[in-house]
């Protein structure tokens, strides 16, 4: 026990400031001392698990902490949207528009290949690290970083909207009205 405490005040001492600034970047600077405190707590709890080189472990952890925290904050702000419906300046999330945005994401990862899914699915679903998810693939960390890029390029082209159709535009009819 005295070795895993001397170890983990090792591991704190020489990570805590870079995972303090890893979380700082992505977050706001109250939040990212939460994340840190949490990385480490978490370091503790599964102290065997954490490789002799630490910091991309705890940078995935600190990374997993903030998608938590962000994940909390977006049902509380929606929760709150939806508490607020009543109050006539606060405009409520129309259902359908989400479902709309939703099926265009869904419609535009289904023209994915399989390929571009699965690593799409490791990384967004899954929540794992590029270098988790080259593990998972059996493939080395630069394979999956180039399939991960692709993949996301061309999900972004799928989202993409239709540009306009070259037909010229209807023109409208006019009721002329013979008492005129």
């Amino acid at each position: 026990m005295a070795d895993d405490r001397d170890r983990f005040e090792r591991i704190f001492r020489e990570h805590f400031r870079p995972v303090l600034r890893f979380a700082a970047a992505r977050i706001d600077p109250e939040r990212a001392k939460d994340v840190a405190a949490e990385t480490f707590l978490v370091a503790w709890r599964r102290l065997d698990e954490v490789p002799d080189e630490p910091r991309p472990w705890l940078f995935g952890v600190a990374r997993r902490v903030i998608a938590g925290q962000l994940r909390s904050q977006t049902r509380r702000e929606a929760l709150a949207t939806r508490l607020q419906v009543g109050d006539p300046g606060v405009r409520a999330v129309d259902p359908a528009a989400a479902l709309a945005d939703r099926d265009e994401a869904l419609a535009a990862f289904a023209m994915l290949g399989e390929r571009d899914r699965e690593v799409l699915r490791l990384v967004a679903w899954d929540g794992l690290t590029p270098a988790e998810a080259a593990e998972a693939l059996d493939v080395t960390r630069i394979a999956f970083a180039v399939r991960l890029h692709r993949a996301r390029r061309r999900l972004e082209r799928a989202l993409e909207p239709e540009p306009p159709s070259a037909a010229p535009p209807k023109t409208e009819r006019r009721h002329v009205d013979a008492h005129s």
